[in-house]
Order: structure tokens, then C-alpha cells, then sequence
């Protein structure tokens, strides 16, 4: 992967938590885990994770809501020429990373 591609990425990555931190309720903790990015940088997926589990769906309708404004708080706080499209996705490797964590603690 391109160096630049991969300053993109923590740029998006660390704006959308910043974004996040600022927007959510503070009912639930929301972790961004990793941004993929478009082989043509037009569209980019945010992965989060979300604690407590049950507040997973609520949360995922939460940033859907707020792509638009979420691209616009990235056009005013960064000097990226192309801002691409976003969207907010569940990290489900991270949801089986913590269960085998869980089931390997269980185990010993």
C-alpha cells in the first residue's frame, strides 16, 4: 500500500473519532478500528466496534445518519484534495478477535 494511502487513512481515522467523540450521547464507548479505502479513493468504510454489544444497532443507525455531516467535518478540519464517500461499518473481525480472547481466557 502507497504511503500516501496510508496517511489518508489515519487521517480519516483519527477524524472520525474525533468526530464521533464529539457527536455521540456518550452512552456507549465507539472505537474506530481501521478505514479501507477505494482503490480509486473515491469511497472510504470506517470499521467501529461498539461496547456494550447491545447497543450496536442504535449506534450503526447513529452514524449512518451522520455520513454527510461527517464529510463535511472532514472537508473543514483536513487539507485532503478528494474527500470520498463514506460509510460506517460494524467490525466483525474485531467481535471474533474478542471472543477468542474470551474462549482462550476461559480455557487456562
Amino acid at each position: 500500500m502507497e504511503v500516501r494511502t496510508e496517511k489518508i487513512k489515519d487521517i480519516i481515522k483519527t477524524l472520525a473519532a474525533q468526530f464521533l467523540q464529539i457527536e455521540s450521547n456518550g452512552t456507549s464507548l465507539i472505537t474506530v478500528t481501521d478505514v479501507v479505502i477505494s482503490d480509486d479513493g473515491k469511497s472510504a468504510r470506517i470499521l467501529f466496534s461498539v461496547f456494550p454489544e447491545g447497543k450496536e444497532k442504535g449506534v450503526l443507525d447513529f452514524v449512518k445518519r451522520k455520513r454527510s455531516e461527517f464529510r463535511q467535518y472532514v472537508k473543514d478540519n483536513s487539507r485532503l484534495m478528494r474527500i470520498p464517500f463514506f460509510d460506517f461499518i460494524i467490525d466483525i473481525g474485531e467481535k471474533n478477535r474478542q471472543n477468542i480472547d474470551r474462549i482462550s481466557n476461559s480455557v487456562q
